[in-house]
């Protein structure tokens, strides 16, 4: 079949799901990872057939993307901060937000050196490797209770080359660290599960819930553990950064005030929404 009959075919049969500019999107990302093409050359090519190995592939992607399978799941990758990290079931997509959190703290320290720093619930290592490849003279630590999503983080560390120390462990069940640290910083799950129905039937799906969701009655379970452990394992005038649930951005800060915090900053992403927050010791 020629490539381009096929993506008249790929738009219609996704065009009740999802808008066209994002079934577009879907279609380039796969001929770009799957044959190595951009639009253009594409384009170029209006002749292009598929060969007898690369149409099945075309075929399941449409297939899982009609079940609301996330694309990078499906290709197995995506970008973050410039970097390309390994995805699949046991960890999160990383978001643009969080992209954000990452950008504030290079910016806080990228002129200082010999930093200690702990990500916990690393899931992809997102966070932690993109820190180690842009504050150089930083050592990384990061934990998560999950040993498939270390598994992942490991592989997406070698791949972009940067030495991370990687952790299994359940964080509310932590007496102490390894370490003390100049930084912690954590996007722990947050979303209580009364915020289930506004979220995309695409995550609910596919994204692992050990990851997302918090109980109602206590949705700040873990940025409570978190603190009281970075209270005592931060080093003087130490910082403490979180990924925050955009509805909770005042309980947040009022906990970590309740614990002795200093310095409390909370900020707005990109979408206006309280997201992320920054606290020092005392």
């Amino acid at each position: 079949m020629l490539v381009q009959q096929f993506k008249k075919q790929f738009i219609s049969e996704l065009s009740s799901t999802y808008p066209e500019t994002e079934i577009q999107s879907f279609f380039n990302i796969l001929i770009e990872f799957k044959l190595n093409l951009s639009r253009v050359e594409l384009a170029l090519q209006p002749t292009l057939e598929f060969n007898e190995i690369d149409y099945p592939y075309f075929q399941n992607a449409l297939s899982l993307l009609k079940k609301n399978k996330p694309i990078q799941y499906i290709i197995g990758k995506t970008e973050f901060y410039g970097l390309t990290f390994n995805v699949n079931q046991h960890v999160l997509i990383p978001r643009p937000e969080t992209e954000e959190l990452v950008d504030w703290i290079i910016k806080d320290f990228k002129n200082v050196p010999n930093i200690k720093i702990l990500d916990i619930g690393t899931g992809s290592g997102c966070i932690a490797i993109s820190l180690a490849k842009n504050l150089l003279n930083a050592e990384l630590f990061a934990l998560d209770v999950s040993s498939e999503a270390l598994k992942t983080a490991k592989e997406n560390a070698k791949s972009n080359s940067v030495s991370v120390h990687f952790i299994e462990e359940n964080i509310l069940t932590a007496v102490k660290l390894s370490n003390t640290f100049d930084i912690i910083i954590s996007n722990p799950p947050y979303v209580r599960e009364l915020e289930k129905e506004q979220m995309q039937e695409n995550v609910l799906a596919n994204e692992p819930h050990l990851a997302l969701f918090v109980k109602n009655e206590n949705p700040l379970l873990f940025y409570n553990k978190i603190a009281d452990l970075a209270k005592s394992h931060l080093n003087p005038n130490g910082n403490l950064y979180f990924e925050i649930n955009q509805y909770l951005g005042k309980e947040t800060v009022n906990l970590l005030k309740s614990k002795g915090f200093k310095n409390i900053e909370l900020k707005k992403d990109i979408f206006n929404v309280d997201r992320m927050l920054k606290a020092t010791t005392i």
